[in-house]
């Protein structure tokens, strides 16, 4: 006789781009993953009635509301998945873990550090669990990259080059939105994509960023709407512990890149590299073959035996972007069951801030800085 599993009730605060995203994956990881737990979508919340109504019918909650404060309230919530600008993050989050509720939180963490310490803060006495999503981390090519260099596929990692590449604001005429506010967004560039690189790189090599050299720049200062007061693009050179250098692009102004992340690692061994336009595979150069026998090797990254790939399709039948946040809920679901710490934990989200802090105050002083 198996065991009745039992519901984890979620709402969600957020219901754009990120909503939708997340929508998916708890609408999809029971019918994939054998999960303790029953995801259940209780509740979406936003601050129009009509939309968050409309939003709530479309991505399948059983529920709406416009108070996130009476949402968190709720006896019938579990888990409290945070999907707003970075300007709520942390009073959301907080609130939310002082009420006993379990906490996913869209990325950056928060707009500041101090507001990132004071989530970790709150976390660490609440024995709730929380986890901030990075869920490039997810998807399978990349884990697999990690599990690569864990194994010492690459051997000693001596470079690593990331960058993350849009176009969708090159367009001098395109309004003032959210993002472009530094009191909403924290940063630009920066913390939109360039926080996802930072992430990545130190997760798929264990390396940290210890120090940073840095240059920003706002080209079109002047929008339909206001002034932008953010980053376009952020470009610096870092040092890893362990020795490694790494060099780091981000920026939302590359003409015809659209959605550009890639990430490589070169080590005395071999090379890795992954690009999320071609998120099922993983290039792979083995120094230790003969010579006449060496070139960079596609992996295709669909076998059973791959991260995640088990519950998905037959061998080359590929998956895409919205799996990695399935690969999400299905590893916060888990961890909460087991009462494990979830990786990324709010305390590895901090130590993303810290670096855009260092990134942030290097631009502005035009001198290396040290990350604390």
């Amino acid at each position: 006789m198996t065991s009745r599993r039992t519901d984890l009730r979620v709402g969600m605060v957020g219901y754009a781009f990120m909503g939708a995203a997340h929508s998916q994956a708890w609408r999809t990881v029971n019918h994939f993953f054998d999960l303790p737990s029953r995801v259940r979508m209780t509740a979406i919340c936003g601050r129009n009635a009509g939309a968050v109504e409309a939003a709530a019918a479309k991505l399948g909650w059983e529920s709406a509301t416009t108070d996130w404060r009476e949402l968190i309230a709720r006896d019938d919530i579990d888990v409290i998945d945070i999907c707003t600008p970075g300007d709520s993050h942390a009073e959301i989050a907080i609130a939310a873990l002082r009420a006993g509720k379990h906490v996913l939180c869209e990325k950056p963490l928060a707009n500041t550090v101090e507001e990132a310490q004071a989530m970790v803060a709150v976390l660490e006495g609440s024995g709730a669990t929380a986890m901030c999503g990075f869920n490039y981390r997810r998807v399978p090519a990349a884990a697999l990259m990690r599990q690569m260099v864990a194994d010492g596929r690459v051997g000693t990692i001596r470079h690593v080059r990331a960058t993350y590449l849009q176009d969708w604001i090159a367009d001098p005429q395109f309004p003032l939105v959210w993002r472009l506010q530094r009191e909403k967004a924290g940063s630009g560039a920066l913390g939109d994509i360039g926080a996802h690189i930072i992430d990545l790189t130190q997760h798929v090599t264990g390396r940290l960023i210890e120090g940073v050299s840095a240059i920003t720049e706002t080209f079109v200062k002047q929008r339909p709407g206001g002034t932008v007061t953010v980053d376009d693009a952020a470009l610096f050179v870092a040092r890893l512990d362990g020795g490694a250098l790494a060099t780091y692009e981000a920026s939302r102004f590359a003409t015809g890149r659209k959605n550009a992340l890639r990430i490589e690692i070169n080590g005395s061994l071999g090379s890795l590299v992954f690009d999320l336009e071609r998120l099922n595979e993983l290039q792979f150069y083995d120094a230790s073959l003969p010579a006449a026998e060496q070139g960079f090797s596609r992996i295709l990254v669909t076998e059973p035996e791959h991260p995640y790939m088990s519950a998905w399709w037959p061998p080359g039948h590929t998956i895409g972007y919205e799996h990695s946040f399935t690969h999400q809920a299905r590893d916060f679901v888990r961890a909460i069951h087991d009462g494990t710490d979830p990786s990324p934990s709010f305390r590895e989200a901090l130590g993303v801030q810290l670096v855009l802090d260092a990134v942030q105050r290097s631009a502005e002083s035009g001198t290396y800085v040290e990350v604390k």
